[in-house]
């Protein structure tokens, strides 16, 4: 078999695109093509299909995918794994993130890594729980911090800590004095929330639907800042783990008001890994490392204090 017949096709897989994937391999979309009809000769068997909002994979094109993503997956742990034996300290890092820790804790816990391992470097990208799981399976990210993810028997959570959902708003909204809220006070106002496909929404969704409440919901958004914005403006409020507003809350622009129902009490951010897959050199140092600060999140004072001192 053809290895860069695979290479390009597994890159259209990816993108969806012929001209994107040629783009990302420097080369003409002309031998893009030619390569993936001569896997598709080679094969037997139609590969994708060109449509009018890109390219769609067929059956078997979906059995070549899971093939590539298999096989360039165990080369890159081939070539991880030679710079291991020669002692050699490089690497990538691949991550996933929930969004309340890209401003705050990781740019710390990376800037530490790497004074420690200077030539490894990072991938870092922020989606929904849901989207940062599948991320894990299909071995594109090492690790991922999610929040409130369900049980999945592929994935191994390695460290974690009971982070509660909290109502965020503005400084100078009407409910920011109050010492907690109701479900359906929140709901009795307008309000900011995530993508269905974050871990936050499903939270909330399923609590209101047990409630028979209905929601004022302002703006749905796969960008949990533009959640924020909205209730520093004041227009509306959202919900979220203290976490991911620890900036605005310790500059005294947002208010974390506790809610008084008990699954929002019991959410938890997780650092998982995926159970069968063994991670490279500087993926597993760097587990290490993110993990027991990870655990260490619960001592930090949203006033901007530490409540503890580190060793």
């Amino acid at each position: 078999m053809n290895f860069v017949a695979f290479k390009y096709f597994n890159e259209v897989a990816k993108t969806k695109s012929i001209r994107r994937a040629a783009d990302r391999l420097h080369i003409a979309p002309s031998a893009v093509s030619r390569q993936l009809v001569q896997l598709e000769h080679s094969l037997g068997a139609l590969l994708v299909e060109r449509t009018n909002v890109g390219i769609m994979l067929t059956p078997a094109g979906e059995m070549v995918e899971r093939y590539t993503l298999g096989m360039f997956n165990d080369l890159e742990r081939l070539q991880a794994s030679i710079k291991d034996f020669k002692g050699l300290q490089e690497g990538e890092v691949k991550l996933c993130v929930m969004d309340g820790i890209v401003s705050g804790f990781l740019p710390r816990v990376i800037s530490e890594f790497n004074a420690q391992y200077p030539a490894i470097n990072f991938t870092v990208t922020s989606d929904s729980t849901d989207r940062m799981i599948e991320a894990l399976i299909r071995n594109e990210a090492d690790i991922a911090a999610v929040y409130n993810s369900r049980p999945r028997d592929e994935i191994e959570v390695v460290a974690e800590h009971v982070e509660p959902v909290v109502c965020l708003l503005s400084k100078d909204h009407p409910l920011a004095n109050r010492a907690s809220l109701s479900l359906a006070e929140i709901c009795d106002v307008p309000v900011a929330l995530p993508l269905g496909s974050f871990g936050l929404r499903q939270i909330f969704d399923r609590a209101i639907a047990a409630r028979k409440l209905s929601a004022r919901v302002m703006l749905s958004t796969n960008k949990l800042e533009l959640t924020r914005g909205i209730a520093l403006a004041g227009r509306a409020v959202t919900i979220g783990p203290r976490l991911s507003a620890m900036r605005e809350i310790q500059e005294g622009l947002l208010k974390a008001v506790p809610i008084e129902e008990p699954e929002f009490a019991g959410a938890k951010s997780t650092i998982c890994v995926h159970r069968e897959r063994p991670l490279s050199y500087a993926a597993t140092e760097f587990l290490k490392k993110i993990a027991k600060e990870f655990a260490m999140i619960g001592d930090i004072d949203y006033s901007g204090v530490p409540q503890v001192e580190r060793p």
